[in-house]
């Protein structure tokens, strides 16, 4: 039964008040196109992939010659420092093994420093001031065919070994 006033006829651009089941469907459709939009969102996330781009842990760093002797020789890409000393060379990691912050060389201390606590390395690696609880890791080294140096980050060798080229 219709309970509008006869003569009450609408008129076109005269608004009509919406009633509370249209607002709720609106409000309810709404609702639904967010969760729909969210959910694709999500599932697009999942089926990208998601690559961590890493530098190869097996590499070449040049030949020999590249490297003065007595120099320290420092890779940003691959964070290692490179020592050339008169016995050889030595790869040593530029992480510090107090809370992983990278390290510099400083050439008017002659010491591999942590600029977050302090820590002082010396140049074969070994801690010279605290709080790092352990010397720096070394590195495999070794020569290629074409006589190129390359390193293994994955072998950890002893700090006494050096390479000979």
């Amino acid at each position: 039964m219709d309970t509008r006033n006869p003569d009450e006829t609408e008129q076109p651009g005269t608004a009509v008040n919406p009633d509370r089941r249209d607002f709720l469907n609106a409000l309810a459709g709404a609702a639904f196109a967010v969760a729909a939009v969210g959910s694709i969102a999500v599932t697009v996330e999942y089926l990208s992939p998601n690559v961590l781009f890493e530098p190869p842990t097996n590499f070449r760093i040049g030949p020999p010659e590249n490297f003065a002797l007595d120099s320290v020789t420092y890779l940003p890409e691959q964070q290692v420092y490179i020592v050339r000393e008169p016995a050889g060379f030595t790869v040593i990691s530029a992480i510090c093994t107090h809370l992983g912050c990278i390290t510099q060389w400083s050439e008017d201390i002659n010491m591999i420093a942590c600029p977050c606590h302090g820590s002082r390395f010396r140049k074969n690696g070994s801690v010279e001031h605290g709080p790092a609880p352990s010397p720096l890791p070394h590195f495999l080294i070794g020569l290629t065919s074409d006589g190129n140096l390359t390193v293994d980050k994955l072998t950890i060798v002893p700090p006494t070994q050096v390479f000979k080229a």
